[in-house]
């Protein structure tokens, strides 16, 4: 019986883009634009960093195994061998830890994520390594800030949660895990399409170094509540001490929480809207799509975050289905042109 090498992706597996969809609702809309030569680097990229958010976010585990597991999976992404037979290895009992079917699929299809990795073009393979080091360090930092420093050197106890301690933290955390996700997607536009924008080089990554950060902020507001429950809170504990409030007090009364919330709702849509100067830069309408989509879903979902105020801490908020499918279809119907994409942020509050 023959077996496919394990530095050759298995013809017989789910393929990149069938694989995403089940783990992304708004990427796995985005990566159907793009044009065909970002598909794959574009997808295998996503998975590998939606792996080790999973491998980071498992609650069966405790803090310290969770971070051995994301640290070997990290190696296993940079070229250890090694960590990749491990990462092989341990994909069966990781997967059976897992509640979401698609999150299982993801972590039984590790070991082929790993060998499309190494399938892809050497400056694509260069480019997702450095992007998921910035993101696996970001990752292991929130391990040791919320799970292994609470049984370390407990300041509270075991079920208050903790904070980030200051906005640097806060703009640091969202550069290393998304930050650095709209430079990476840029670097690769720029390589695989000529003539990608009409404005300079580092102009378009700064830009979307923003977008990146801006739709990290716009997850992190949504998912306050989920997150406080879980022990955890973004905002920063300065300004929530300034506002006479704490991350613990936060649980029985949200709405101390008011002032904070909105600041950083403010500094979301500042860093968001950059998505239209990017967009409106990109000379290729299927990229100019792409990266409106989501910017566009940002927009309206800050817009539904800032009508909610603080009861968002207890309500899931989404932009529905019918609001996606129409931004869509409006995408399409215009073919992304700059003029009616230019009105659809302004009426978003761009």
């Amino acid at each position: 019986m023959q077996h496919t090498p394990p530095n050759r992706p298995d013809p017989l597996a789910p393929r990149p883009l069938a694989l995403l969809r089940g783990v992304s609702r708004s990427f796995g809309l985005s990566i159907r634009i793009l044009p065909p030569a970002l598909r794959q680097p574009m997808a295998v990229a996503y998975l590998l960093a939606r792996a080790t958010d999973t491998v980071a976010d498992t609650a069966a585990l405790p803090g310290p195994q969770r971070a051995a597991r994301l640290d070997t999976l990290a190696a296993a992404i940079q070229g250890d061998a090694v960590a990749a037979q491990a990462v092989a290895a341990n994909a069966p009992d990781f997967a059976a830890l897992q509640q979401d079917p698609h999150e299982q699929a993801l972590m039984l299809a590790l070991p082929q994520c790993l060998a499309w990795l190494q399938a892809l073009p050497p400056a694509d393979v260069a480019d997702i390594r450095e992007v998921l080091r910035h993101i696996t360090a970001g990752q292991a930092l929130d391990i040791a800030r919320f799970d292994i420093a609470r049984f370390e050197n407990p300041p509270a106890p075991a079920n208050a949660p903790r904070a980030l301690a200051s906005a640097a933290e806060l703009e640091d955390y969202a550069w290393r895990v998304a930050g650095c996700v709209g430079e990476f997607w840029t670097r690769l536009c720029l390589r695989h399409l000529p003539g990608y924008a009409n404005l300079p080089d580092a102009h378009m990554l700064a830009l979307g170094r923003e977008l990146g950060m801006g739709l990290q902020l716009v997850n992190i507001l949504r998912d306050a509540g989920a997150d406080l429950a879980q022990g955890r809170c973004y905002l920063p504990a300065d300004e929530l001490a300034a506002a006479g409030t704490s991350p613990a007090a936060l649980l029985a009364h949200p709405e101390q929480l008011d002032g904070v919330y909105r600041t950083w709702l403010a500094r979301a849509r500042q860093l968001v809207v950059q998505g239209a100067a990017y967009a409106d830069a990109v000379n290729h309408r299927r990229v100019r799509a792409a990266v409106a989509l989501p910017a566009l879903l940002g927009l309206r979902t800050l817009a539904l975050l800032d009508a909610a105020g603080t009861q968002a801490l207890h309500a899931r908020i989404k932009v529905p289905r019918s609001e996606v499918r129409g931004l869509m279809a409006g995408l399409a119907l215009t073919l992304a042109a700059r003029g009616p994409l230019a009105s659809r942020f302004r009426r978003l509050g761009a």
